[in-house]
């Protein structure tokens, strides 16, 4: 049912459904007042010409038929009924005759007129009394009747002569039923005509519309037919103009970015030999710095420091040449993620407190991608917040997936900073040393290769609070496999040197 419905309002929103219902409407509204006027028109015509003969046999009853030599001024009721004067009146087309005498009697030609007195209006007897002719059309007994009356003059009495006027009525309804089925006719046949024509209108549009979406999937070779002369084919040609552009514009873009790609891993790698020297180097220097003069110890410090930083550039920079290789798929194992978290806040920020549910056990995950998330998260707590109560803590969400956050209650960063804090060598104060602006981005990445997110919002009152989605089997309980170690035995290296953000 939901589909159907979904459909319908699809149906009723699309351009070509608009089209099609303009169209239609526009024929609709002509049709009815094409119709509508032609009604008018005719029923006018009609009733003006019932009226100006009924008027005119009206006037001759009054003026000739009824004139004084044939009715003396005092008759009443009585005389002219024996006069004779209606068998005159009907035979020239009236349908009966009503007459108001001076003394208040009143004639009438049949049963049915006797009350017809009640049914004309006042403006009707006053336009009489002022010597008038008028008219007007009423209901006798149910069907429709022109009444016309007029006063002899000039003390009366008063004439109301009535016509039927069912046959034009009778005309009337018949050309309502012509025309109401003319305009279902020109409604129907301007529907077909408004869908040939919103199809051969927006063929190009579809067409276009099909070229756009291959496009946005990644298919730049897609071109439109330019084999018309009018605005559709200057917009095909427009659209293929630019297609080329952004085919020759992404792929220099593409060639580029694989440049900088193979550049930034091939001088990682090529760094790695001497910096694994250097870092050994700089580990015998440390133990040597005690027995150095003050001034060459603070040298000696600097350099160790130094070099450290450097480690971890280079060690980052590698990181984010195999991210963007893609190499690989994910390679998951069953981690207890309590014990995991734990030695991980043990080696990268031991102030850390750890919360955690009963849902969260044993997860099948990604060790190394894990490990590397929380731990670039610590480092950045760690050096922004280091004097600052950190929190740690995991749960399910209701769905299913695995949450870990990370807040802290440092000096935090500026709400409009907060979307940059991913980008690669990104830094919120570029004065500070020590980080290398790649860590967090890092994190990200990891997150999305696992198919999860990473987020960061402000934290209440103040500080950053960082929310991993990560998307696992169903957990096993706690201690199913024995404890799981952190880092992999062949990636132990002095802690000194260990790769932080």
């Amino acid at each position: 049912m939901g589909s159907a419905t979904e459909q319908v309002a699809e149906l009723f929103t699309s351009f070509r459904s608009r089209l099609i219902a303009t169209v239609i409407g526009l024929i609709a509204v002509t049709a009815g007042l094409v119709a509508l006027s032609s009604y008018l028109l005719v029923r006018n015509s009609l009733r003006t010409q019932l009226v100006e003969d009924s008027v005119a046999r009206a006037e001759f009853n009054i003026t000739v038929l009824a004139a004084l030599d044939q009715l003396p001024a005092d008759a009443g009721a009585s005389e002219f009924e024996a006069s004779g004067l209606t068998d005159r009146f009907l035979l020239r087309g009236s349908s009966g005759v009503y007459v108001e005498f001076a003394d208040q009697e009143t004639y009438a030609s049949s049963l049915g007129l006797v009350a017809a007195g009640e049914l004309l209006s006042a403006e009707l007897r006053t336009l009489v009394a002022e010597g008038n002719y008028g008219y007007e059309f009423i209901d006798v007994d149910g069907d429709p009747t022109l009444v016309v009356a007029g006063r002899r003059p000039p003390m009366g009495p008063d004439f109301h002569f009535f016509y039927s006027a069912a046959d034009v009525d009778s005309a009337l309804s018949q050309l309502a039923r012509v025309l109401a089925a003319a305009s279902g006719a020109v409604l129907l046949f301007g529907a077909l005509g408004a869908g040939l024509i919103a199809r051969r209108v927006l063929r190009p549009v579809a067409v276009a519309g099909e070229a756009a979406r291959l496009m946005a999937q990644g298919d730049l070779g897609v071109r439109l037919p330019a084999n018309t002369s009018d605005e559709l084919g200057t917009l095909a040609i427009s659209f293929n103009e630019m297609a080329a552009s952004l085919e020759q514009q992404i792929g220099a873009l593409v060639a580029a970015h694989d440049r900088e790609r193979r550049f930034v891993a091939d001088v990682s790698h090529e760094l790695r030999t001497p910096l694994t020297a250097l870092v050994n180097e700089a580990a015998r220097l440390q133990g040597s710095l005690a027995g150095l003069s003050e001034t060459d110890r603070r040298v000696g410090e600097m350099l160790v420091g130094d070099v450290a930083r450097l480690r971890r550039l280079v060690e980052d920079l590698l990181e984010v040449s195999r991210l963007d290789s893609a190499a690989g798929t994910p390679e998951t194992s069953d981690v207890d993620l309590p014990r995991f978290l734990e030695a991980v806040i043990a080696d990268r920020h031991p102030s850390a407190r750890l919360l955690t549910d009963g849902a969260v056990g044993m997860e099948h995950i990604d060790r190394r991608s894990l490990e590397r998330i929380i731990g670039n998260l610590l480092d950045n707590a760690r050096h922004h917040a280091s004097e600052a109560p950190v929190e740690v803590a995991a749960d399910s969400t209701n769905d299913g997936q695995l949450r870990i956050t990370i807040s802290d209650a440092g000096p935090g960063v500026p709400e409009a900073e907060l979307p940059h804090l991913f980008d690669r060598f990104y830094k919120t104060d570029s004065s500070r040393q020590g980080g290398s602006g790649l860590g967090l981005a890092i994190a990200r990445q990891h997150a999305e290769r696992l198919g999860g997110t990473l987020t960061v919002q402000p934290n209440d009152p103040q500080g950053l609070v960082f929310e991993l989605q990560l998307p696992v089997a169903e957990s096993l309980h706690s201690g199913d496999l024995g404890e799981m170690s952190v880092t992999d035995p062949d990636d132990v290296r002095p802690s000194q040197f260990r790769s932080q953000s």
